[in-house]
């Protein structure tokens, strides 16, 4: 690891001066995935602006009808506290299954809810400075492309990036239409929707997401559902711990007796952001709840993916997962772990 300097802000506005100071510079939080990127050279900060001494703010509590009509999530909040608060646990059982399902516990302790959005892909060769990887060095070139791509994207990849978003809890996020609260130097404060605070990669694959440099999340906002009691979160890996998705699926029905008012599916592992299954909720808003009509919807929604050389399984794994997810969000939501 490089040398770097470590300063500590007592502020939102003294973290965002310090970050303008130095444009090498870089927010630390729960530090569960900077910190391995800085071991791996990947990453090289000279300064980290340690944020954990926002905690006394509201940075990092959970607020329930505050600025929302659903639950806002701090950002320096972690990510096990959101994850057993009781009122996410019976309203939002989606976003606790999801994070829940999720690294491990002790990750989980230190990981905080806003630098979870800002993971950067587990692809390896990214990891790998000696490999070719547009995302890590722009205009290199990318090596998964004709590389080992089985846990690559089967969605929205361009021939500059293949890599996926790594995070179950953006899934879950995805399929509640949550915003995404930044503030900005100025000290104004804009709120984004999940849908486009990540990218696909396109011609810049390096950005992962569109936050500007200086602005700083500052909470995540929910909105209330009404699928808590028919929702899913359903994750494929090839071990049940310690493991990233091949694919995920987080899915709800908002239903009337047994036809479905709405449908709200999104998907991990298949893409560089959470990818929402929109052709497939259109096709299931007012069908009658049953397993062919998700069938029908899961296939729908796949005739649009492109897998690579090694990831062509993916596309009935993402099939069968939506429809299990669906099957189960069906039968009601079962009790978080």
């Amino acid at each position: 690891m490089r040398p770097f300097k470590y300063t500590g802000a007592n502020s939102p506005s003294d973290a965002l001066k310090l970050l303008i100071k130095n444009p090498n510079a870089r927010f630390l939080a729960g530090g569960t995935n900077l910190i391995d990127l800085m071991k791996e050279d990947v990453e090289r900060p000279d300064e980290l602006i340690d944020l954990t001494r926002l905690d006394s703010t509201s940075f990092s509590k959970i607020s329930f009808g505050v600025n929302t009509a659903g639950v806002s999530l701090g950002a320096t909040g972690k990510n096990t506290d959101a994850a057993h608060h009781p009122e996410i646990r019976q309203n939002f059982p989606i976003l606790t299954k999801a994070i829940l399902a999720g690294a491990s516990a002790q990750i989980r302790n230190m990981a905080t809810n806003g630098g979870n959005l800002l993971q950067r892909t587990r692809c390896s060769y990214f990891y790998d400075t000696a490999m070719a990887c547009n995302k890590r060095s722009p205009g290199s070139g990318c090596a998964a492309m004709e590389g080992i791509n089985r846990m690559h994207a089967i969605f929205g990849w361009s021939e500059n990036c293949v890599a996926v978003y790594p995070s179950d809890m953006a899934v879950a996020l995805s399929a509640l239409d949550a915003r995404i609260k930044v503030m900005q130097a100025d000290g104004n404060v804009r709120s984004i929707p999940i849908h486009d605070f990540h990218r696909l990669p396109g011609d810049h694959p390096e950005k992962d997401n569109n936050l500007n440099r200086t602005e700083l999340i500052t909470s995540i906002e929910i909105p209330t559902n009404k699928f808590a009691a028919h929702s899913a979160y359903v994750k494929v890996r090839d071990r049940n711990s310690y493991a990233f998705a091949l694919v995920s699926v987080a899915a709800g029905l908002v239903l009337e007796g047994n036809k479905i008012l709405s449908a709200h599916i999104a998907m991990g592992g298949v893409a560089h952001k959470p990818w929402r299954a929109l052709k497939a909720e259109a096709l299931l808003k007012g069908k009658i709840a049953s397993t062919a009509n998700f069938t029908a919807a899961a296939q729908a929604e796949m005739t649009e993916a492109k897998p690579l050389s090694h990831n062509k399984f993916k596309v009935a794994l993402g099939r069968n997962t939506i429809v299990s997810a669906l099957e189960i969000a069906l039968r009601g939501a079962e009790s978080p772990i």
